[in-house]
């Protein structure tokens, strides 16, 4: 088992860390990178399931999964005994512009 940070989802987190040291300084930065980590810790283990991203259930996509942190969503896929990190959005963002910018890119 393991997590696989995508390309798009790694630029998600620079520019989370970016923005949240700019703004709040290292110390939130921090909290928020272990509260990212521990929760696809808990999702890749199978401790923790998310629920399907109703943008894409709407369409009949339902094998992507979102989970929560305090602050952030966090698009993931489950293939085989790995996990996909896809998405890593504030709670402030708009996701649906998000997510349609993602698959524009496809």
């Amino acid at each position: 088992m393991a997590v696989i940070i995508l390309p798009d989802a790694q630029d998600d987190l620079l520019s989370l860390q970016e923005y949240m040291l700019d703004k709040w300084g290292e110390e939130s930065w921090l909290k928020a990178e272990d509260e990212i980590f521990d929760k696809l810790a808990k999702v890749d283990s199978g401790f923790l399931n998310g629920t399907p991203v109703q943008a894409l259930v709407l369409v009949g996509i339902l094998d992507y999964q979102n989970v929560y942190t305090s602050h952030h969503k966090l698009v993931y896929r489950r293939i085989a005994y790995d996990t996909y990190l896809y998405v890593v959005a504030g709670h402030r963002q708009d996701f649906s512009t998000l997510l349609i910018k993602r698959l524009l890119k496809i």
